[in-house]
């Protein structure tokens, strides 16, 4: 009943997703470096959507493990160098005298003690600050300092893109690059738009059809599906597809600069006329985009009307993306307090601190080796863009929210709620549809025979990304049984750092 006043249970945190991630940067050397070049590096190409991950916050973590990973290394390099001259020192001072050989070995023995502290306080610090960002109040990108204005800015653009270059590659199978597994790809039955509705005020008498084209059909559907599905939080929005080696061609509206990289929000004119007159390569889309609790889940529906008078269809397809991986969930693994820490953290380091310590120097020359071959590579790419007038390919891949997640993850509760949000979804979209041929005077008997063909097929519950039959006929995804989920076992904190402490 209205008004019911109940015991509030515990519920996911709105950004728990992005939380885990800002910690694992933590937790992971490779990743963290990674993320900081791709969220706020120097490139040409554009990036995935965030689809629910807050890359603000996540650039802002990453730059701090990463700056904290170089500045361990260079202490290590310098105390491995130590070692190595202790270790020189001890026959020399046999052949010359005791107290040399003393000092080598003292300074060999100091020299480890070292690495073994640093590694011990990298370790800790840490682990401090991926439990921090992952309980404590207030939002993530609080609890770490700003990145570069410019990064940043782009970043909160792209939460809003209504543009997305998706790399050439893509074209064959879809343009939706990082929206996770492709569930559907179906063209509803044609509906004859033609035909006006009676008049209900004179009996034999026709409605005059109002006229209208797929962007008001596309904005209806936009304004109105939050409300008929019921799905909070729902987003809708009109997005340009541009195969990302078509982007010279508009290279004024779609990039930053003829060498720079591509814009997330363009003139909406833009994205209107791919509606009407499609591009080459370049397509609008209206993306129906619902995050489950916690951001676990992500169910994405990209719809296009094709109106080509007397008739409508609806291209439809449909994609979800699962739950991150079990290793992004380490943080909620580490002891907070206590004996148990302390013992779990000097098992950590004493697992780790020997390969830290003597890979610090070959880590260190990967990591300039890998900037110098990306700089040569913009380099290169840019010089054949200005000289030799080159399509360069500015398009997405992935996303990073499609890079971390794993369908072993998916549990029922996950799988129950992505069945109600497609269901809900296409129900909406029919109404919707309805609504606005009613709302123009369109007689409705021919959208009717289309409704019954899309739902003529029934919808089973499902165990895994997908089961049964939702949007017309689907296929099947389902987990392999006896698979861990999300609160299944996982990976024991010191065996997480030896994988990922130490990784460049």
């Amino acid at each position: 009943m209205a008004g019911r006043h109940l015991a509030p249970l515990p519920t996911y945190r709105r950004d728990a997703v992005t939380r885990k991630l800002c910690a694992h940067v933590y937790l992971d050397d490779s990743f963290a470096h990674r993320t900081d070049v791709e969220l706020t590096g120097d490139r040409l190409t554009a990036l995935g959507l965030p689809l629910g991950v807050n890359l603000v916050a996540l650039a802002r973590h990453a730059r701090v493990a990463a700056r904290r990973l170089r500045a361990r290394d260079r202490t290590l390099s310098l105390l491995y160098l130590a070692l190595w001259t202790g270790v020189g020192l001890v026959p020399y001072g046999l052949a010359t005298g005791p107290a040399a050989a003393a000092a080598g070995a003292g300074l060999a023995l100091a020299a480890t003690a070292g690495g073994w502290w640093v590694t011990r306080r990298d370790l800790s610090l840490s682990w401090r600050d991926a439990q921090r960002v992952f309980q404590d109040d207030g939002r993530p990108e609080d609890h770490a300092p700003p990145v570069e204005a410019a990064a940043e800015d782009r970043l909160r653009a792209l939460a809003k893109a209504n543009v997305l270059p998706y790399t050439a590659a893509a074209a064959h199978d879809d343009p939706f690059v990082g929206h996770g597994e492709k569930l559907k790809d179906v063209v509803w039955h044609p509906i004859d738009v033609s035909q006006p509705a009676d008049d209900p005020a004179r009996p034999g008498h026709k409605l005059t059809i109002k006229p209208f084209d797929a962007v008001d059909l596309h904005t209806f559907v936009a304004r109105e599906m939050g409300n008929i599905s019921g799905l909070e939080g729902l987003r809708a929005r009109n997005r340009l597809y541009v195969s990302g080696d078509h982007l010279p061609y508009l290279a004024d509206e779609l990039l930053e600069s003829r060498l720079g990289r591509p814009r997330a929000q363009i003139d909406p004119d833009l994205v209107r006329t791919g509606l009407i007159r499609s591009g080459a390569g370049m397509r609008t889309y209206l993306s129906l985009e619902r995050i489950s609790d916690g951001g676990r889940v992500v169910v994405s529906v990209h719809m296009r009307a094709r109106l080509h008078h007397p008739s409508l269809s609806w291209e439809v397809m449909v994609f979800v993306i699962p739950p991150p991986a079990a290793r992004y969930h380490t943080v909620t693994t580490l002891p907070t307090q206590g004996f148990d820490r302390v013992r779990t953290l000097l098992g950590g380091t004493n697992g780790i601190w020997w390969r830290c310590l003597t890979g610090s120097w070959s880590r260190a020359a990967r990591r300039r080796r890998d900037r110098r071959a990306r700089a040569r590579a913009l380099e290169r790419a840019r010089r054949d863009i200005f000289k030799r007038n080159v399509l360069y390919d500015h398009g997405a891949t992935d996303s990073i929210r499609e890079r971390v997640s794993d369908g072993d993850q998916l549990l029922f509760g996950d799988s129950a709620d992505a069945q109600d949000y497609l269901q809900r979804l296409q129900g909406g979209i029919l109404i919707a549809t309805e609504r606005f041929l009613k709302s123009h005077h369109i007689d409705s008997a021919s959208f009717d025979s289309t409704k019954q063909i899309i739902n003529a097929n029934p919808t089973y519950n499902f165990n895994g990304i997908v089961q049964g039959n939702a949007f017309g006929h689907q296929n099947v995804v389902q987990n392999t049984p006896g698979q861990p989920g999300a609160g299944g076992a996982q990976p024991a904190p010191g065996g997480q750092w030896a994988q990922g402490k130490g990784t460049p």
